[in-house]
């Protein structure tokens, strides 16, 4: 079950295991079924990924679209449970922590249809975040738990989770090394906007916490007026949620000529941005692990995160949405020496070891 960007990245991770298993002639032979439940339905925000990754299309496409969260909760879960119940399916994965994860968690535990969680045992312990509200009841309900990093597995134990959870790495560090270097050959977006590798910053902004928040949008986009320059300017790729926060009504009026929106990129582009940038400001979770991985320092425009671990190795830094202390951070993160940090996320190879497990268990049940 798939519906936001990460978890395209995420599921084709597990396609590649899937048709590496099936072209060795393994057994069993394992057919996916992909079920996308539309909460991404633009093509800058979808489709584009399906395209460029080569991603094997939905075989059921269902069309949710952004609403309340009660409304588009229920609503994939109408129409999830109609698909489970068709296909019948052996397991149902579900990825991160979005609606579209909930949705699927729920209406599949309902139907007794054993299902995984990956990229369990994230926690931020802000319950404001519905996003936080999203792991939690996953995590409670999932049949096997694939957690990304040894502090995601002891979140788990806890909160008393210990059976039936195993840590694997993350995908998205799969995805990273094998995508980075297709990006190296592919991607143009240094040269089409005219960048210097290392001296420009890349910024996002599109969790609701800071978009449907006046005061925390007006902080941070006057922050990244303060701090873009001609010789490091700001490139932001714009989530459709945050320009319509920004036009409605106007609430700020952005003059700096090195401040350049641009609209939603590519993954292959958005890693040779993250690749090449001096400094990276979000408050995307996946963008701060991203970030890591590329070994760039991250100011994380939230007041926690639930990638700790990338703070406590002193690669991420917390400034929340305080114009100030964005600048002060951003000025800090910009020229601390940083020590190499330790591989917390795997080898890259979290895809088969899922396909492993799941197989196994697969076996138990039959």
């Amino acid at each position: 079950m798939v519906g936001a960007r990460p978890q395209f990245i995420k599921a084709k991770m597990i396609s590649w295991a899937i048709l590496r298993h099936n072209n060795k002639k393994k057994s069993p032979s394992i057919t996916e079924i992909i079920v996308h439940t539309g909460q991404h339905y633009d093509y800058d925000m979808s489709q584009i990924f399906f395209d460029q990754m080569e991603i094997p299309s939905p075989q059921y496409h269902l069309g949710v679209k952004s609403s309340s969260h009660a409304e588009m909760t229920g609503t994939m879960m109408s129409k999830i449970e109609k698909v489970v119940m068709k296909e019948n399916p052996d397991w149902v994965l579900v990825y991160g922590d979005t609606n579209s994860t909930l949705a699927a968690a729920l209406a599949t535990v309902k139907l007794h249809i054993p299902f995984a969680h990956v990229e369990a045992g994230l926690r931020s312990w802000n319950r404001k975040m519905p996003e936080e509200i999203n792991r939690l009841i996953t995590d409670r309900v999932s049949s096997l738990l694939f957690c990304p990093s040894e502090k995601a597995v002891d979140n788990l134990r806890k909160e008393g989770i210990i059976h039936y959870v195993h840590n694997v790495g993350d995908v998205m560090y799969d995805a990273f090394l094998v995508f980075k270097k297709l990006a190296s050959q592919k991607s143009t977006i240094i040269k089409d906007f005219d960048l210097t590798p290392g001296h420009f910053c890349l910024a996002t902004v599109h969790r609701q916490e800071n978009t449907d928040d006046p005061s925390r949008l007006i902080n941070i986009f006057s922050a990244f007026e303060s701090l873009a320059l001609k010789e490091c300017p700001f490139i932001i790729p714009l989530h459709p949620r945050t320009k319509k926060a920004l036009k409605s009504p106007k609430i700020l009026d952005l003059k700096n000529p090195y401040l350049h929106i641009i609209s939603p990129v590519s993954y292959l582009d958005m890693i040779k941005l993250e690749s090449n940038a001096k400094v990276i400001l979000t408050d995307s979770g996946g963008m701060q692990k991203e970030a890591f991985f590329s070994r760039v320092p991250c100011v994380t425009l939230r007041d926690e995160t639930e990638w700790v671990e990338t703070v406590e190795v002193g690669w991420n830094f917390l400034a929340g949405a305080d114009k100030q202390k964005i600048i002060d951070t951003f000025v800090n993160a910009s020229e601390k020496l940083l020590n190499n940090p330790p591989n917390l996320y795997g080898k890259g190879d979290a895809g088969e070891k899922i396909l492993e497990i799941l197989i196994s268990y697969s076996k138990d049940i039959g």
